[in-house]
């Protein structure tokens, strides 16, 4: 697939336009969305996401269409676990409700800006360096496995620690005691100091980056064109604020998530390496030659992201039913 220079520029210019909206309609004027609010802009960011793929697929052909949607699922489903730590985070740091929403876009701002960096820098290895899917394909079985061993760990997962970027920064910045409404800056004392909104979106932000740690690889799995990528994170990203303000309880109903997604993880952890060995470079294996073995097509990698999310949340249905009623 080949992407002219042109649709980079109008496809960021239209994700900048939609955070620009996004901020001077919903989040300039502090607020807790209501339940119709979030599911009318949850439907249209949805319905957006769709219309791009299928544009895509009349303009490029249904394969890149299929990697975009297979990515798509991916990073949203991948976003909602992450939803939990910004859950967390804005708990222990004692965020007011109202100011949530602008941590929340600046926070999702700054991680689409850093994807995009990695994305490059990403694609820019992978084009010089095919070896790098065996560090791909590894990391991620590693995550994959980790993600259900921390699950049945919650009480070393529960306690939030702060990033040392946010420690380092309440150091050395000028910082105001209390929060103050969803000031950024403020003036104290007679001199501009950070409230601690500022550190809670450097947390979110920083946090973002390291989740972007298992998801750039995977998508990179799915899909080897790095306008793919970015597209598949803008559109999984611009509608997490106001999926963090409809979830409520959503994530602790999705029971079997850690381990739908330790199955979606680890599934293109193996596919990674497996497309290593197809164009194997390595001299001390196989002698530097390519090792053909299976590599799942892009039909079989889209069936087993979409069936394991749609697994997840029957058996988690059931799951949540069957203790409620014996709770009852």
């Amino acid at each position: 697939m080949q992407v002219h220079i042109v649709t980079w520029v109008v496809s960021f210019a239209v994700v900048i336009g939609v955070i620009a909206l996004d901020f001077f309609f919903h989040v300039r004027q502090p607020h807790v969305p209501s339940f119709r609010e979030s599911v009318t802009w949850i439907g249209i960011y949805v319905s957006a996401a769709i219309l791009f793929g299928v544009g895509l697929g009349l303009a490029s052909g249904w394969s890149s269409a299929g990697e975009f949607f297979a990515g798509y699922f991916t990073e949203e489903s991948l976003s909602l676990d992450n939803l939990f730590v910004f859950m967390l985070i804005m708990t222990k740091l004692k965020v007011p409700r109202e100011a949530e929403q602008k941590v929340l876009l600046v926070g999702i701002s700054l991680a689409l800006v850093l994807r995009a960096i990695f994305i490059l820098i990403g694609a820019a290895v992978i084009e010089r360096l095919s070896a790098i899917f065996y560090l791909f394909g590894a990391f991620l079985v590693y995550t994959a496995v980790k993600l259900v061993v921390d699950h049945y760990r919650k009480d070393e997962t529960a306690a939030y620690k702060e990033p040392r970027l946010v420690t380092w920064l309440r150091r050395w910045l000028p910082t105001t005691p209390d929060y103050v409404s969803d000031r950024v800056v403020v003036r104290h004392e007679g001199k501009r100091h950070f409230t601690p909104l500022f550190m809670v979106m450097v947390a979110i932000g920083s946090t973002d980056l390291l989740f972007a740690m298992d998801s750039i690889p995977a998508i990179f799995g799915l899909t080897h064109e790095p306008y793919l990528v970015f597209m598949a994170n803008a559109c999984a990203l611009l509608g997490l604020r106001q999926i963090y303000f409809l979830i409520g309880g959503l994530l602790d109903r999705l029971v079997y998530l850690p381990q739908g997604l330790s199955v979606i993880l680890g599934f293109i952890g193996v596919k990674l390496v497996l497309e290593a060995l197809a164009v194997n470079e390595l001299p001390f294996l196989n002698g530097g030659r390519p090792i053909h073995l299976w590599e799942p097509s892009l039909e079989v990698s889209l069936g087993v992201v979409v069936g394991t999310l749609v697994l997840v949340v029957i058996a988690s249905r059931i799951k949540t039913a069957i203790d409620r009623r014996r709770a009852g």
